[in-house]
């Protein structure tokens, strides 16, 4: 059994999300940047609930493992590892924060500490994320979580009728953390 609740460096707390987590989801993904990273309209409660529920019944199988970041309660992100392949010890991460979070480094802190839980309590060895060429912000965010820069995958993202390159970083259990 793993844990489900974690408290990162600069005190922030990941935990499982809730259905008192809608309003939140809704206000979240009404950020133009945030609408087109859901894969369907989260525009409505019923909308945020399935999204949240999704989350919650993923864990309960083993196939992601999503929390929602808080700072005193309330709501600033999220950090999921999904992709857990037991037979070679990796996993995707993948991130996001709410538009007022933006710049304050809750995506790097909480995405370092979710790297440390997926090494210890999912026995994990190798987190890949990857990001679009044209988000300087998250490859930050991946750079301060320790991620390494490991190469280029063309066209591999498509939104509506446009593709973008996506830069891909990885992080290794026994990476070194920096001074």
């Amino acid at each position: 059994m793993t844990r489900d609740t974690l408290t990162t460096s600069a005190g922030r707390l990941l935990r499982p999300w809730s259905a008192a987590d809608v309003d939140a989801v809704l206000l979240a993904f009404r950020a133009p940047d945030m609408a087109r990273q859901a894969g369907r309209p989260i525009e409505e409660p019923a909308a945020a609930a399935a999204w949240i529920e999704e989350r919650r019944q993923a864990w309960s199988t083993g196939a992601a493992f999503s929390f929602a970041v808080t700072e005193a309660g309330t709501l600033v992100g999220s950090v999921t590892v999904s992709a857990v392949d037991r037979r070679h010890d990796t996993g995707w991460a993948s991130y996001w924060t709410t538009t007022p979070a933006r710049g304050r480094g809750a995506a790097a802190d909480a995405t370092r500490a979710l790297a440390r839980w997926a090494f210890s309590d999912l026995g994990l060895f190798r987190l890949e994320l990857g990001h679009r060429v044209d988000n300087p912000a998250s490859c930050r965010v991946a750079r301060a979580a320790w991620f390494a820069v490991e190469g280029l995958e063309r066209a591999k993202l498509r939104y509506d009728e446009q593709r973008f390159d996506v830069e891909l970083h990885a992080r290794l259990a026994t990476d070194p953390a920096p001074d």
